[in-house]
């Protein structure tokens, strides 16, 4: 992993780790790394490709992280049979966190209304429309992945009608399982979860986006590519937008979605960083902990599922 994902992530936890096995270092690349059993990866690992796995005849386990495995756990990984786990689940807590924040933000305009409030100085409490606030208000989850799910699991204690969409799920508790196109015509807020494949390119898309009613708002912490930006330039102003992932990252400095007032982008940050880092280091640890007890991985990524983790 890059040197700056091991100081963050690794160092806090490293007496575990050499408290569970026998620690060989950190490594930014496979020049040096020297035959293991098992690896610990992170942000900025290289792929680990068949000639990287010749020079590691004993390695049978990799200890991911953070999420996605798929950008360096290649073929060859799998058709040895290498174990795999990744903390995906882990740094799906602050990102469904970020959005249960987003979602109660932007159904009482605060933003938008500490901005007005900033330049005109005056309170306008009866003056708010009926369409402000979250009592009732529905939200659509596209996607019941790890995060999508915890987003309905968190969205439970508030008075919210909640909706998802998942062509391979057909129930969710906590929300009610619908049609693509109605969850776009039903929702006050459209949450985006899923995945980036060759097939959920683009996949929200202008037809949806002209399916979501006046002052909707759409919020992407999945990935930029999921939406046709070009589509939602066209829409912002009538519906809202909050994303923390761009296509690409960052927008140039003259792209419109910087100017609109309707959209709030931030910089990727749903996902686990400062003091989140820890939850990460300690997931590793104890995956690590687990193998070499010869208990298994409690959080394993099978095969069949290394395209759809995000």
């Amino acid at each position: 992993m890059s040197a700056e994902a091991a100081a963050a992530v690794l160092t806090p936890v490293l007496p575990s780790l050499e408290a569970a096995c026998d620690f060989r270092g950190v490594h930014q690349d496979f020049a040096d790394v020297p035959d293991v059993d098992l690896l610990v990866t992170g942000w900025g690992c290289p792929p680990i490709t068949a000639e990287v796995l010749s020079r590691l005849p004993g390695l049978r386990a990799i200890v991911h992280t953070a999420g996605s495995v798929k950008g360096f756990v290649t073929d060859a990984c799998w058709e040895r049979g290498i174990a795999v786990s990744s903390a995906a689940q882990a740094n799906a807590l602050p990102v469904a966190e970020y959005t249960l924040a987003m979602i109660l933000l932007s159904g009482k305009r605060v933003l938008e209304r500490a901005r007005s409030y900033r330049e005109t100085k005056r309170m306008s409490v009866y003056e708010v429309p009926g369409s402000v606030g979250n009592f009732g208000a529905v939200v659509g989850v596209l996607s019941a992945s790890l995060i999508g799910r915890r987003v309905i699991e968190l969205l439970a204690p508030y008075d919210f009608e909640v909706l998802v969409h998942d062509p391979f799920v057909t129930e969710v508790d906590g929300a009610e399982s619908v049609g693509l196109a109605e969850l776009f015509e039903r929702s006050d807020v459209v949450s985006v979860h899923t995945p980036l494949l060759p097939e959920t390119v683009g996949l929200v898309s202008a037809e949806l986006l002209r399916l979501l009613r006046d002052d909707a708002v759409l919020i992407n912490t999945a990935r930029g590519a999921v939406v046709d930006q070009d589509a939602l330039v066209a829409e912002v102003g009538r519906i809202r937008a909050v994303l923390d992932v761009t296509d690409p990252e960052v927008l140039p400095a003259d792209h419109p979605l910087w100017r609109s007032d309707n959209v709030l982008i931030t910089p990727h940050l749903a996902g686990s960083q400062g003091n989140e880092w820890g939850r990460l280091g300690r997931h590793a640890a104890d995956e690590v902990r687990r193998w070499a007890a010869g208990e298994g991985f409690a959080t394993p990524v099978p095969a069949a599922l290394r395209e759809r983790i995000a």
